[in-house]
C-alpha cells in the first residue's frame, strides 16, 4: 500500500516536472517575438524577412517531432526528455551571439530542432503515468505550461531587455532550461515493471503506423490547429505595436493576458471533458464534443481587425486562446484512448510534424498579408480555420485501424470508448 502511495505522489511529481519544462518551453519561443519589435528595428528585417525567421523555426520543429517522436518511445522518457532541453537550451544562449536576419534564422533553426521533442515527451509521461480517464485533466496541467510560459514572458522578458539587453535575455532563459535538466536527472524514475513491459510491447513499427488512417487524419488536424496558437505566440506584439502603437513597456504590461486565459482554457478543456463523462458520454465522445465546444470559441477573432479598441481586440484574442487550450487539453489525451503506449510518443511526433507543416505555411502567408494588406485578413484566416481542425478531429477513428495494427501488440489495441 506504501509504495502505491509513493508512487502515486511521483507521478504528480513528474507531472510538474513536464508543466515546468513547458513553461521554459515558450518562455524560450517567446523570446524572439517580445524582442521582435527591437530586432527588426535593429536589424532592419521587414515583416516578410520576419516570416522567414519563424519560418526557419517552424521547419526545424516540423521534421524534427517526427524524428523526436520515434526516439522517445525508443530511448524512454528519462533519456529523451534529457537530450532534448538541454539540445534547445543551449540553442537559446546562441541566439545571443545574433548579429542579424540570417544568424537569428539560424539560431531559430537550431532552437525548432531541440524544442520539437518537449509535446511527444509530456504525451508520452502522461501516457505512462495516468490512467485514461484523468489524462485530459492531466494534460491541461501540461499544457498550461505554454500559457504560464506565454504570460511569464512578456513582462520578465521586458524586465530583462530594458536592464541589460536583448543579448541577456536570450542567455538567461537559456540557463533555466539547464536548471531544470539537473532536477529532472535527480528525481525521475521509470514507471513500474507493468508499465514498462506495457511500453515495450505497445512500440509499432513505422510501416504499420502509416498505414493508419487516423495517424494522416490527426496530423491533418494539427496542420490547422496549432497555426493559430503559433500567429498569436509570434505575432502578437508586433500586432500591438503596428496596429495600436504600443511601446516595449506597454507590450510587457499587456501581451500576458491572451496567455492567462488559455491558462484558464487549459483547466476548463478538463473540467468539460470530465462535466461530459458524468453525463453519460463515451470517454472518446466527451473528448471530441469538448473539442467542437472550444473551437467554436477561437471564430471571434475574425472581427478583430474591424475592432479599433485595443482593449477589444485583446478580449477577442484573449477568448481565442481560451478556446484553443481547451480544445488541445483534450485532443493531447485522443492518442491514447486508441494506441498503446508505446506508440504515444510516435503518433504525437507525426502530429506535431502535421502541426509544424501548417505553421510554416501560414507564417508566410501571415507575413505577405501584413506587408501588402494589413493584420486584418490574418485575424480572419485564424478565426475560420479552428472549425476545420475540429471537424477533421470529430471524424477520426475511434479505435485502431486498420486490423493489422491490432495484431501488432499481441493482446490487442483497446476498443472504442
Amino acid at each position: 500500500m506504501q509504495a502505491i502511495f509513493a508512487e502515486d505522489r511521483r507521478k504528480w511529481w513528474l507531472l510538474s516536472f513536464a508543466f515546468l519544462a513547458t513553461v521554459i518551453n515558450y518562455l524560450n519561443r517567446q523570446t524572439l517575438s517580445v524582442m521582435a519589435p527591437v530586432l527588426l528595428q535593429q536589424f532592419r528585417i521587414s515583416a516578410t524577412s520576419y516570416s522567414q525567421i519563424v519560418f526557419a523555426f517552424m521547419l526545424a520543429y516540423t521534421f524534427m517531432n517526427g524524428v523526436s517522436g520515434r526516439l522517445l518511445d525508443w530511448l524512454g522518457t528519462r533519456i529523451g526528455y534529457s537530450l532534448t532541453i538541454a539540445f534547445w537550451s543551449a540553442a537559446e544562449i546562441l541566439n545571443a551571439l545574433s548579429a542579424g536576419a540570417l544568424s537569428l534564422g539560424i539560431f531559430q533553426f537550431l532552437l525548432g530542432v531541440g524544442e520539437a521533442g518537449n509535446y511527444p515527451a509530456g504525451v508520452k509521461l502522461i501516457t505512462e503515468w495516468f490512467p485514461p480517464q484523468k489524462r485530459s485533466f492531466a494534460s491541461g496541467i501540461f499544457n498550461s505550461g505554454a500559457s504560464i510560459g506565454a504570460i511569464v514572458a512578456p513582462p520578465l522578458l521586458a524586465l530583462i531587455m530594458l536592464a541589460s539587453g536583448w543579448r541577456t535575455a536570450f542567455v538567461v532563459i537559456g540557463v533555466l532550461g539547464f536548471i531544470w535538466l539537473a532536477g529532472w536527472l535527480a528525481i525521475y524514475r521509470e514507471p513500474g515493471a507493468a508499465s514498462a513491459a506495457e511500453n515495450r510491447a505497445g512500440r509499432l513499427p513505422l510501416k504499420t503506423l502509416l498505414r493508419s488512417r487516423f495517424l494522416w487524419q490527426f496530423t491533418l488536424s494539427k496542420a490547422f490547429s496549432d497555426p493559430v496558437w503559433y500567429f498569436y505566440i509570434f505575432w502578437f506584439p508586433q500586432y500591438l505595436k503596428v496596429a495600436h502603437s504600443f511601446s516595449i513597456q506597454e507590450i510587457g504590461e499587456t501581451a500576458w493576458i491572451p496567455f492567462f486565459t488559455a491558462t484558464l482554457g487549459n483547466l476548463a478543456g478538463g473540467a468539460v471533458f470530465s462535466v461530459l463523462s458524468r453525463a453519460g458520454a463515451r470517454q472518446a465522445t466527451a473528448r471530441r464534443i469538448a473539442i467542437l465546444i472550444f473551437s467554436a470559441l477561437m471564430v471571434p477573432a475574425i472581427f478583430v481587425g474591424a475592432t479599433s479598441s485595443a482593449a477589444g481586440c485583446i478580449v477577442l484574442i484573449s477568448t481565442a486562446t481560451f478556446g484553443y487550450s481547451g480544445a488541445l487539453a483534450n485532443l493531447l489525451a485522443v492518442p491514447g484512448d486508441v494506441f498503446p503506449m508505446g506508440a504515444v510518443a510516435s503518433i504525437w511526433g507525426f502530429a506535431s510534424m502535421g502541426s509544424g507543416i501548417g505553421g510554416m505555411i501560414f507564417s508566410l502567408i501571415t507575413g505577405w498579408l501584413v506587408d501588402h494588406y494589413s493584420f486584418r485578413p490574418v485575424f480572419v484566416l485564424f478565426g475560420v480555420i479552428p472549425l476545420a481542425a475540429a471537424w477533421l478531429v470529430w471524424t477520426l477513428p475511434r479505435n485502431a485501424e486498420p486490423a493489422h495494427l491490432r495484431a501488432q501488440t499481441g493482446s490487442g489495441l483497446p476498443a472504442p470508448r
